[in-house]
């Protein structure tokens, strides 16, 4: 426990942007590649020991390069995280503020499904008090992004003034989740954001 209460706050050599040698990055972009599709094929829960084994390292490797679980996975989803904040920007400027924000959400929520886990994953470090982990640093600019599309749309006396951006990722990530565990019902998704549109709208 205390070794890996110490790993929570180490950073790698990626992180406190220092170069890596060659050996070493090439090592770092293996086990990102082989951690996004075990995290596709598997989820986020899948064992790190398996994508150290598949990237043809040693597991001490992997903790060298990410200290934690959620180091990794905040590695992998950075790419998801800058698709999303390209698009808030490209968004900025739409004729209905209000609809950006909801194309934006649902963004959220098809980036969500591409790996299982994530929506809970984000959920958990937007709650968190701690920071500094892998998935926290993924939510920064996620918040900022979103809350320049809802301040606009607030302006625009769309959306209700009471709305924030935290409470709003928090339930959008709770839609990505519940339709993870129905795919069954490939609707409820667009139901729920629906509903959740029917609750920001502010009152005429």
């Amino acid at each position: 426990m205390a070794t890996e209460t110490a790993r929570q706050h180490e950073q790698t050599p990626a992180q406190a942007g220092r170069p890596m040698r060659a050996d070493a990055r090439r090592n770092y972009e293996r086990l990102l590649t082989e951690a996004r599709t075990a995290f596709t094929q598997h989820g986020t829960d899948t064992s790190l020991e398996d994508i150290a084994r598949r990237a043809g390292v040693g597991i001490g490797t992997l903790y060298r390069h990410f200290p934690h679980r959620t180091a990794l996975m905040g590695a992998v989803f950075q790419g998801e995280v800058d698709s999303l904040v390209t698009y808030a920007k490209e968004l900025a400027d739409a004729p209905q503020p209000c609809r950006a924000l909801v194309d934006w959400l649902r963004a959220i929520i098809s980036h969500a499904s591409t790996y299982r886990g994530l929506s809970r994953a984000l959920m958990a470090a937007s709650a968190a008090a701690d920071d500094s982990s892998g998935m926290a640093r993924c939510c920064v600019p996620m918040h900022e992004a979103g809350q320049a599309l809802l301040s606009r749309a607030q302006q625009a006396g769309a959306v209700r003034a009471d709305v924030n951006i935290g409470d709003l990722l928090q339930l959008t990530n709770g839609i990505a989740l519940a339709a993870e565990e129905s795919p069954a019902d490939p609707d409820l998704a667009d139901r729920l954001l629906a509903l959740t549109l029917s609750g920001l709208k502010a009152e005429r």
